[in-house]
């Protein structure tokens, strides 16, 4: 179902933007691209700082916005902790020089404008007034459904859900043994004391598309051994490619990956383009609620995870956020990987992507929701 939400005016625009974002952005810039007088999302970037130059920065925020599918205008919000600085001659919003060179570009790309406002800790103004006024932002934003609470900032939701110390311990040994069966390190002496549930996990992985299927959408919290088999499979990155692609496709894509995988392993047969681009962010569009289905067991994994297990899920999890346009949150879980572990490959890409504002072609097409 589509919830339209209406605005009249600057105000009561503002307060729609967490709404369109998924929460209340801070020190950001917010880039909410048009078609005609509708507008379907919103997209956030950190404020410019000195690190990047004010005409790559502008360069990379109006591309952004042109890639989405229909866009022929586009409003701009400035989220910042600085003030207003008072003149003689009025006041000074925050990064009004940026924020020029942004609108001077947006409409050489043929953008119309249709708002550039300012939110400070004092109140909001806007851009395009000759003579700015600080004004109150009374408007709450207005509850919408399936949306949830949208009061905290961009980083809202992404740490990952505590688990006490017992689990750990139990999916650390329930990880042991799995591994210890698989790699063949048991004597035969031991091999009557081996752990039947241990040996019901390698039996889930004889058919590894139809695990990665039941984990997606269990009743409850996985059980240790679940948990265990599930995390042996992501620190290869074999299966954890398989799962990645399966998760935002479907279990025959997962299959297909998998002999791709194996063949490639095999004699380096060429992977499909088609499972290729899925990774890439190329093709149809994911159904995001599956996403998120993965995304919620990626961060479960990883927060039972032992230290050194941590890398796989949680750069899955970085992975499926920038898969739903949320690179914030993927930045983060890729700097909780390179504290573990600086030189993780997938990591690595993935970081690189993110800081060249690389986002999936499907977060740009009109309906999807992108905030980076």
């Amino acid at each position: 179902m589509t919830t339209l939400l209406r605005a009249s005016g600057s105000a009561e625009f503002l307060s729609i933007v967490p709404s369109l974002a998924g929460f209340t952005p801070t020190d950001s810039l917010v880039l909410l691209p048009f078609h005609g007088t509708r507008t379907c999302g919103a997209m956030r970037l950190d404020l410019p700082d000195d690190e990047v130059s004010l005409d790559d920065y502008v360069d990379a925020s109006i591309g952004l916005v042109s890639r989405v599918d229909g866009t022929d205008a586009v409003a701009v919000v400035v989220y910042t902790d600085d003030e207003v600085h008072e003149t003689r001659d009025g006041l000074v919003l925050p990064l009004v020089v940026e924020v020029d060179e942004l609108l001077g570009r947006a409409e050489e790309a043929g953008l119309r404008i249709v708002d550039a406002l300012c939110v400070t800790p004092s109140g909001w103004s806007s851009y395009l007034d000759r003579d700015p006024e600080v004004r109150r932002l009374d408007e709450a934003p207005p509850a919408v459904p399936g949306i949830g609470d949208v009061s905290g900032d961009q980083l809202s939701g992404v740490a990952l859900p505590t688990v006490d110390f017992a689990e750990k311990e139990r999916v650390g040994r329930a990880l042991r043994e799995i591994s210890d069966l698989l790699e063949g390190a048991r004597s035969d002496a031991l091999a009557g004391r081996r752990n039947p549930q241990a040996i019901a996990a390698l039996v889930l992985l004889e058919d590894i598309p139809a695990f990665f299927e039941a984990v997606l959408s269990p009743s409850d919290d996985l059980p240790p051994f679940a948990t265990a088999a599930l995390l042996w499979c992501l620190d290869r990155p074999l299966f954890r490619d398989v799962a990645l692609t399966q998760w935002a496709t479907d279990a025959v894509g997962g299959a297909r990956t998998l002999a791709a995988q194996l063949a490639f392993a095999d004699a380096r047969t060429a992977v499909p383009d088609d499972l290729g681009d899925v990774f890439l962010g190329r093709g149809p569009s994911p159904d995001p609620d599956r996403l998120r289905r993965a995304l919620t067991l990626a961060r479960a994994t990883a927060a039972r995870a032992p230290l050194a297990s941590r890398p796989g899920p949680l750069t899955a999890a970085a992975w499926l956020s920038w898969a739903l346009g949320r690179a914030s949150h993927a930045a983060h879980y890729l700097e909780l990987v390179r504290e573990i572990d600086p030189r993780y490959g997938l990591a690595a890409l993935l970081d690189t992507m993110i800081n060249a504002a690389v986002l999936p072609e499907w977060a740009f097409r009109r309906g999807a929701t992108s905030t980076t």
